[in-house]
């Protein structure tokens, strides 16, 4: 299946096609145009041609709440469209569809608010009998570029906020996963939206990445994936915003006088949903010495009674990873745990891309496994001895972005609040809860402390204006 490229509403093709692979398989599930640099120039001159959106409040609602009831509509579609060529199982796509229409229902929502702001001008020794007031107005243009992990949600969790702020945006999915967000932009086109605001190209990451960071009409760049090549967007785009959602290395902390049940629970969903190929998915597992034991052991026991195979097969709890050379890096990574003392306590050899979901007890604090963002179903359990070890283990490392942890007790609560340094922290709950509303994003290799989720980020892809007027004082 051919698919093409959406520039500014219009489907385009190129003289180059790339495949797309299904990751259990390994068959080609389509073909994405390799867009020209003339291409993604002309997709930017077109949109930004007629000036800012004339898009009224009730008109960008009533299309994202539009786009939401379609996807909601093609839900099944979409769900094995998204697992064709992510690997990623129809338990995990129908999560990431269910996420997306809150998404888009959040954004709907907040453009009823108006979050103007009005100050007196008669303040002060020179001050003036004038009010000053502020309103958010939208930028020029936004250029987005989104990872595999969830070719859906990535991609919505850019646009919607972008649509509710009235600014138009250029869509960048991965090379790895684009049929989805081509086909969520047929969507959005169907729901009413003009298609000045939208573009979605694909083709050779560096060539686009390339326009985005040089081209002046891009007032902004809001960019999710790793540090080493957000640093290098960073360095590239020069005078312009930057939004880089980077990596994670997030900890669950099992404390003594946790329910060891009840944590095993978190820590599975946290570990393998997703096939654990999400920034914020539980990447450490810090135990308390005392109660290790018993938390290995039901975390075991949940492990095991997982279904991992065929994505397509609706009992299959965790498909495949990205690809075959993803699958190899990890499980490098687990051996070379094993070398340095690590014990395997439940796991299966890999098959191609499927990497079955594997639990590492007494795993060293500085093998790469954990020292490093591991993008695989693994839990690996590092054990400690006190609260002071716990914070400087999940501190340990140069990622911030979020944590979990399990205690009843208020004083620790209140010391890990206090002194991690990441950007999110949740308590009985894994380091990936968020709502769709609720302010997002990390410090240190996570990120730049810019916040998403939609309220931050309709924020970022709008600009503050503000006036003044004569005015007594009362």
């Amino acid at each position: 299946m051919n698919t093409p490229m959406w520039i500014a509403g219009q489907a385009r093709t190129a003289d180059t096609w790339a495949p797309v692979h299904d990751p259990y398989t390994g068959r080609e599930v389509g073909r994405v145009p390799v867009a020209t640099k003339a291409q993604i120039v002309e997709a930017i001159e077109l949109m930004t041609r007629g000036g800012p959106s004339k898009l009224t409040r009730n008109q960008r609602s009533v299309i994202l709440r539009r786009v939401a009831e379609l996807i909601r509509a093609d839900a099944d579609t979409l769900a094995r469209l998204d697992s064709s060529e992510s690997g990623l199982c129809l338990k995990d796509t129908r999560h990431e569809i269910a996420r997306s229409i809150d998404v888009l229902n959040v954004a709907a929502d907040a453009t009823t608010f108006d979050d103007s702001s009005v100050y007196p001008g008669a303040i002060g020794a020179c001050g003036k009998n004038r009010r000053i007031f502020t309103q958010r107005e939208p930028l020029g243009l936004a250029a987005a570029l989104t990872p595999f992990n969830h070719p859906l949600n990535q991609v919505v969790h850019k646009i919607a906020p972008a649509i509710a702020a009235g600014t138009p945006m250029i869509v960048k999915p991965s090379e790895k996963t684009p049929l989805t967000a081509l086909r969520l932009a047929e969507i959005c086109y169907e729901a009413g939206l003009p298609p000045e605001m939208l573009s979605v190209v694909t083709g050779n990451p560096g060539e686009i990445a390339e326009v985005f960071t040089t081209h002046p009409a891009v007032a902004l760049i809001n960019f999710t994936g790793s540090p080493a090549v957000g640093k290098r967007l960073v360095q590239m785009a020069g005078y312009r915003k930057m939004v880089v959602e980077l990596g994670g290395n997030d900890p669950l902390i099992v404390m003594e006088d946790a329910d060891v049940e009840k944590a095993a629970e978190i820590a599975v969903g946290g570990a393998y949903g997703n096939s654990g190929q999400r920034c914020t998915a539980v990447k450490r597992i810090l135990v308390q010495r005392g109660i290790a034991d018993a938390f290995v052991a039901a975390l075991a026991r949940r492990t095991q009674a997982l279904v991992c195979g065929n994505p397509m097969d609706e009992r299959t709890d965790i498909g495949t990873v990205i690809d075959e050379a993803a699958a190899i890096a990890i499980e490098r990574r687990v051996e070379a745990a094993l070398a340095a003392g690590a014990t395997l306590v439940t796991g299966q050899p890999r098959q191609g891309a499927l990497f079955h979901p594997t639990v590492l007890d007494h795993v060293p604090a500085d093998c790469e496994l954990v020292a490093e963002e591991t993008f695989g179903p693994v839990a690996p359990v590092i054990r400690f001895d006190d609260i002071d070890q716990a914070i400087a283990l999940s501190n340990g490392t140069r990622y911030g972005l979020s944590s979990g942890v399990c205690t009843d007790r208020l004083d620790w609560v209140t010391r890990f609040v206090t002194e991690l340094k990441v950007g999110s922290l949740n308590v009985w709950e894994a380091p990936g809860y968020r709502s769709e509303a609720s302010p997002f994003g990390g410090v240190k290799d996570s990120g730049l402390g810019c916040k998403e989720g939609v309220a931050e980020a309709i924020k970022l892809y709008s600009t503050i204006k503000t006036f003044s007027l004569p005015w007594p004082n009362p």
